[in-house]
């Protein structure tokens, strides 16, 4: 086990692997008439844009998967995504090689048991506040939202915080004399 503190270890994370269903959404299945229909926390998706700005990669790894989630993955541009996911460690281990970013600096987020598999390869375990009781004891970090409910933003947050850069993107939206605002395609 890794003795640097908690703080420590996310101030050195430079990707982030999240499960999706039950993660960054409700963990509920709604069939339309043609297709699957998610829904998206939007401050979750501002955390994610604000940790890509700050350099963080960011890797949606789901054993699911449909048209909604490669939607909101290309809206926020998301780094990589996996879906139809099976064995997920190896998963994560093959996005951690082809990022060229250890597990020493890899932070995973899940809330079920599939996702245990996920912490074995970071440095930082995260759940969700409403995640499977073993993946809650199993967690260096539990958020106090829950999932698709804001969770992803407490880590996100979290992770900036650690890494000093929280109280910049703060004065960034309360400057209110600045146009520096820096420019994405990606949109909470």
């Amino acid at each position: 086990m890794d003795s640097a503190t908690l703080e420590q270890r996310l101030a050195r994370v430079e990707l982030v692997a999240f499960d999706v269903d039950g993660t960054l959404t409700r963990g509920e299945i709604v069939y339309g008439t043609t297709e699957q229909l998610q829904q998206y926390d939007v401050r979750d998706g501002f955390g994610i844009v604000e940790l890509r700005r700050a350099g963080v990669r960011v890797a949606w790894i789901t054993g699911r998967g449909c048209a909604a989630t490669k939607r909101r993955a290309a809206e926020l541009s998301i780094d990589v995504l996996r879906m139809g996911a099976g064995e997920k460690r190896q998963i994560l281990e093959q996005v951690q090689s082809e990022l060229g970013i250890g597990p020493d600096r890899t932070c995973a987020m899940g809330d079920d048991l599939p996702d245990l598999a996920m912490f074995d390869r970071a440095c930082v375990a995260a759940a969700p506040a409403d995640a499977a009781p073993e993946v809650l004891a199993a967690a260096d970090f539990r958020t106090q939202r829950r999932a698709g409910r804001g969770a992803a933003r407490d880590l996100a947050e979290a992770v900036l915080r650690a890494r000093g850069v929280w109280g910049d993107i703060v004065e960034r939206y309360t400057d209110h004399g600045s146009s520096d605002e820096p420019s994405s395609t990606a949109r909470p």
